[in-house]
């Protein structure tokens, strides 16, 4: 296995440190879900973006709220219908007359993606060409509006929360869009026992006040921590071939897994998977980043990328159990 130098100690006992705090102060406000808050934070601390997929009632708005507060970042939440346009999100040029000389000028009136911390709540409400209104701000971090390009703060993250339940009236992200979102976070019910506690904790007068625990620089310099995190070749290769292992005709593709897949995972899944596995190495104190790391991440970044056969939706085959066959397919050496 190829050498890697660890990263300089202060830093890591720095970002282990303000993430646990980070990670204590949102549990103030969100009960369970260890799982799910964990996955947010990686996003963010990637600097990159997640889509969240759960019945309404999960607390998917607190938790992007509760994060908000906690590293005192401006927040936005837009939600999602069918008539929304895509300049309700941008923003929009308008005429404004100068009072004092009757002059009338163009004035660009910001979007709310001009924000930190974005929830696009029921993005798949809306027809896609509102949805891809975002993938400019997504990738680029700026805003082409009349021609005129205009950034976006340095901190920005869109997570966007999708219903599973109701199809009716709804639109599919496009490929493109979708694969903007670093994770794909599945949020499922509470225990019975967190139930209780959430209930407990919710229907009384007294709530959580949050305080910001780490500053917009602290999580920048977290950010720019987490891709100076070393990794391995051998690592970097077990990440490809898993991301090569979902493509029909790859010499990665199990098998009989091809026929079940209708597309795969492009280079960007591959790039995901380490930075996730370096952001994994970051939140629990390892040196480097690792097989262990990019194996917690696969799921959550390559279970939108992939999109089943028709073969494979008349059998009945879900993505996960394709997932599955791709795991038990790779291994670590070969």
């Amino acid at each position: 296995m190829t050498t890697v130098t660890p990263p300089e100690t202060d830093l890591s006992t720095m970002m282990l440190h303000r993430i646990s705090l980070l990670k204590q102060e949102v549990a103030k406000a969100i009960v369970g879900q260890t799982r799910v808050v964990e996955d947010v934070l990686l996003a963010m601390i990637c600097g990159e973006h997640a889509l969240l997929t759960g019945v309404p009632g999960l607390a998917k708005t607190l938790l992007i709220r509760s994060l908000s507060e906690s590293v005192h970042l401006h927040f936005n939440r837009v939600q999602f219908t069918p008539d929304l346009m895509p300049t309700d999100i941008t923003g929009t040029d308008i005429i404004q007359e100068d009072t004092a000389t009757g002059q009338r000028e163009r004035r660009f009136l910001k979007g709310p993606i001009f924000t930190n911390l974005l929830l696009a709540d029921e993005i798949n409400r809306t027809p896609p060409r509102t949805q891809s209104a975002m993938l400019q701000a997504m990738q680029e971090r700026q805003v082409t509006i009349g021609g005129i390009t205009y950034p976006l703060p340095r901190v920005f993250h869109v997570f966007a929360t999708q219903n599973p339940i109701e199809q009716e009236g709804t639109y599919p992200l496009p490929e493109a869009a979708s694969d903007r979102f670093m994770l794909s976070i599945d949020m499922d019910y509470p225990s019975v026992e967190e139930e209780i506690e959430v209930v407990s904790e919710t229907t009384g007068n007294a709530r959580p006040e949050l305080t910001p625990v780490i500053s917009e620089k602290e999580l920048i310099e977290i950010q720019q921590g987490v891709r100076a995190m070393p990794v391995s070749r051998d690592v970097i290769a077990y990440a490809v071939r898993l991301a090569s292992a979902t493509r029909p005709g790859s010499p990665h593709c199990a098998a009989g897994l091809d026929e079940l897949l209708r597309w795969g995972a492009g280079p960007r899944a591959s790039q995901y998977l380490i930075l996730g596995a370096k952001a994994r190495a970051a939140m629990t104190g390892r040196p480097c980043a690792d097989f262990e790391g990019v194996r917690a991440v696969a799921r959550q970044v390559l279970s939108h990328r992939i999109l089943p056969s028709f073969k494979a939706r008349t059998k009945g085959v879900s993505t996960n159990e394709l997932l599955e066959n791709v795991f038990s397919a790779i291994s670590e050496t070969t």
